[in-house]
């Protein structure tokens, strides 16, 4: 019964449009203080406890370190390199396009600064070379996403700081999918590309090669940065969060020079923003997850699964459905944070691995950025392309199928996620 009140007052506020952290904080409010008699203390001290886990510090830093980047010139470098690698394939730009994306993926851990920094530049050289303004819209707002699966990932970290998990783990684990993914979206373009005969760039010479990397090079060197300070223990995930903000700094002001000293209060206070933004979901989820908790509903329904027999596959195809369901209406942030302590306790009764688990969700929080109605990257996308947000629907649909069927197969191929963080041993 308390489930239903609950989720029944959370649905209501939401259909009012009232944003996801207010109705949170408005649903857990008037739950506890009309209908359960836990004292006013208890909902303050969790409020304070909830939220002193010190990988939420790594928030705010990888949301200012993407900011540089994207203002910084780092954007514009990778797409000359990612170019000068791809161009002269069928769908040159396109391809170089999807590069591009993977590669600022690795450095920003953001979906929606990824289809900005790329998206901003490369979408009008496509046109200008021909591409229709629909195919190229398609192949950026997709491959944007790449932003929330190749590490670093601030959902990761949500993901962590809801269920306990390695943020370490996770980032280790989001390579190979992420890198498979990129794949797989530059096969889609490819085909989409010869088949239409879309135009190629002329093919780069080793010497333009090698002179777009050199030129690249100082924002490629934050990969190394994050996941080899990660990975040789240099850093904790937090740490290295830190880090990039203070190299991406450094790279855009003194190295490249194409952000001046002045703009940095701008990128500053925007950043600001946006982490306060996120850090007061984070504060309300966690009182939402202490109520939840309180009611022993998550564990009602993992005991309910269970006794009804659903196994692993059933359960997992149950979770996809919910969380492409959630990505109708909600951001990322908001359905991890929701989500993940509903079902996590469920996943670990039935034994799957708790990494597995987060990819999984992760990869969802993929496809659902790039579908309506409140899929990110399509207005972010729509922002720039001034396309419709119906258009651009139509637009993704090859790359959307294509994140489809990645998806089934994260699902039901652990090894795939697991494999690389097994064998450097941070799992």
């Amino acid at each position: 019964m308390s489930a239903l009140v609950i989720f029944g007052l959370l649905l209501v506020l939401m259909l009012t449009g009232m944003p996801i952290s207010i109705s949170l904080g408005l649903t857990v409010l008037t739950f506890l203080f009309t209908m359960t008699e836990v004292p006013v203390q208890s909902v303050a001290l969790k409020l304070f406890t909830g939220i002193e886990k010190f990988e939420i510090m790594a928030i705010p830093f990888f949301i200012l370190a993407g900011n540089f980047l994207t203002h910084g010139g780092v954007a514009r470098r990778m797409i000359n390199f990612a170019s000068a690698m791809v161009g002269h394939w069928y769908g040159g730009l396109a391809l170089a396009g999807v590069l591009a994306c993977a590669l600022f993926a690795a450095v920003s851990g953001s979906s929606p600064a990824t289809v900005v920094a790329i998206g901003s530049i490369i979408l009008p050289a496509m046109v200008k070379q021909g591409f229709p303004n629909r195919f190229g819209a398609g192949v950026i707002t997709t491959s944007g996403a790449l932003g929330i699966l190749i590490p670093p990932s601030l959902v990761m970290v949500m993901y962590a700081v809801a269920t306990n998990t390695s943020v370490g783990a996770l980032f280790m684990a989001g390579v190979i999918p992420g890198l498979v993914l990129a794949t797989l979206l530059g096969v889609t373009t490819w085909v989409i590309a010869k088949k239409n005969n879309y135009p190629r760039l002329p093919k780069a010479s080793w010497a333009q090669r090698v002179k777009t990397f050199r030129e690249a090079v100082w924002g490629l060197m934050l990969i190394v940065i994050v996941i080899g300070g990660i990975y040789s223990g240099i850093f904790t995930p937090t740490e290295a969060a830190a880090m990039s903000a203070v190299y991406a700094f450094v790279i855009a002001v003194f190295v490249y020079k194409d952000m001046p000293l002045k703009g940095v209060p701008k990128i500053l206070l925007s950043s600001a923003s946006m982490s306060a933004m996120l850090l007061y979901i984070i504060t309300n989820a966690v009182l939402f997850s202490f109520v939840l908790a309180n009611e022993n509903i998550p564990q009602t329904i993992a005991d309910w699964i269970v006794a009804n027999q659903f196994g692993v596959i059933a359960f997992l195809l149950v979770t996809n459905v919910l969380l492409l369901a959630a990505g109708n209406f909600m951001e990322p942030s908001s359905i991890v944070l929701i989500m993940a302590p509903i079902l996590f306790p469920v996943a670990m009764k039935l034994g799957i691995d708790p990494v597995h688990f987060g990819i999984l969700i992760v990869v969802n929080m993929e496809v659902g950025m790039c579908h309506p109605p409140v899929g990110l990257n399509l207005y972010v996308a729509s922002g720039i392309t001034k396309m419709g947000i119906t258009e651009l629907t139509v637009a993704v649909m090859p790359w959307l199928l294509t994140m489809l069927g990645f998806l089934v197969v994260v699902t039901y191929w652990p090894p795939l996620t697991l494999w690389l963080p097994k064998f450097l041993g941070v799992m």
